[in-house]
């Protein structure tokens, strides 16, 4: 089981106390961000005079938007991913392809080198007949 921590936390100016698995130096994190959505909000025309549960709930909306951005991103991310996977794994089927018709290229070269090579001592032995022949008739 794992280890709850408690942290005193400060959340628009009110002190709270809350609990959780994570370390206490990620939940301080939490209320700066909160508080940083606090402070973005005050700036906003209007929201010194909208009432507590509109000021919540622009908070709340803010955060909200950032977390379905933050999921998007991370789906986008994981997209990208996926796609460089399936083009890496083209990739690698490929090279195997071209290895294998490399090999096969190889080995057709060596295949008319000798038969060139075979050419070449026929005719060798051929002008050597004809050469003996031409002696033989004069």
């Amino acid at each position: 089981m794992q280890k709850r921590t408690e942290a005193e936390v400060i959340i628009n100016g009110k002190r709270y106390r809350i609990a959780g698995i994570e370390e206490e130096e990620y939940l301080q994190k939490i209320a700066t961000y909160l508080n940083s959505k606090y402070a973005a909000m005050k700036e906003a025309k209007g929201y010194k005079t909208m009432d507590f549960d509109m000021k919540q709930a622009l908070v709340l909306i803010n955060v909200a938007d950032d977390y379905l951005k933050c999921r998007q991103q991370l789906a986008d991310k994981q997209s990208e991913v996926e796609n460089r996977d399936t083009d890496i794994f083209n990739m690698k089927h490929d090279m195997l392809s071209d290895r294998s018709r490399i090999k096969e290229l190889e080995d057709r070269i060596e295949q008319l080198k000798e038969a060139q090579l075979e050419d070449q001592k026929k005719i060798v032995r051929l002008e050597t007949e004809l050469s003996t022949y031409r002696k033989h008739r004069s």
